[in-house]
């Protein structure tokens, strides 16, 4: 007799595996080592954030994050943010800060979605996900995600999503403007913008990419 415990068996002592399934509705793309951000606006970060409101009901923000400047464009909260939510946050940063050349994320669902995979398209913007499991490859976004954590969403209560978005919103101000990092030399992120390549505009796109390769490092004036 060959049962379903004997073909287990036999799978587990062969070291076999079913083909995985692809989810519908989401694009499928190849993993690869991220480069590192040498300029502004060359790469932005992205992932979610939950949260509750005093009454319990659950919220979420989604935080983007310049990788080179630290610069944070956006962060949307609302209960629910699906795809067309992230691209609707997405268009309103880049109108304000100018359009990224990549965008990194996970893999969940709102992220590997068709509909931002064409927009992305559309934007000429690439999307880069990073390998399952492997958090600390968008480990800008995860350093910005635990500081949010504990210096707003542990510090407050939300009374209701009006009053949350306006909390946050003022954490984003300050955090662009009014706090120091020691990766940018003790400077605030737009101190930092204002002070890279003779004061750049925040995130604005480079108009001739091909004259600053992606692997050229900054010189020590950029540096400092």
């Amino acid at each position: 007799m060959v049962n379903r415990k004997r073909v287990h068996r036999l799978y587990r002592e062969e070291v076999l595996k079913l083909r995985r399934k692809c989810s519908k509705g989401q694009a499928a793309e190849a993993r690869v080592p991220l480069l590192r951000s040498t300029r502004p606006g060359q790469s932005w970060s992205m992932d979610f954030v939950s949260d509750r409101l005093v009454g319990g009901r659950a919220i979420r923000a989604l935080t983007v994050v310049d990788d080179f400047t630290k610069v944070c464009p956006v962060i949307e909260v609302d209960t629910s943010l699906p795809a067309l939510r992230v691209i609707r946050a997405l268009e309103l940063a880049i109108e304000l800060h100018g359009k990224p050349e990549r965008l990194v994320c996970d893999n969940g669902p709102e992220f590997t979605s068709l509909a931002l995979d064409a927009w992305a398209a559309s934007q000429r913007i690439t999307l880069h996900h990073i390998e399952p499991g492997k958090p600390v490859q968008n480990a800008v976004i995860e350093s910005f995600n635990w500081l949010f954590r504990d210096e707003c969403l542990n510090q407050n209560q939300f009374l209701g999503l009006h009053d949350a978005r306006k909390i946050v919103e003022a954490h984003r101000q300050d955090y662009n403007t009014a706090r120091p990092h020691t990766s940018l030399g003790g400077k605030t992120p737009e101190e930092f913008v204002r002070g890279f390549a003779g004061g750049m505009p925040p995130a604005k796109p480079n108009p001739n990419p091909q004259l600053q390769p992606l692997d050229q490092k900054p010189s020590p004036s950029e540096t400092t």
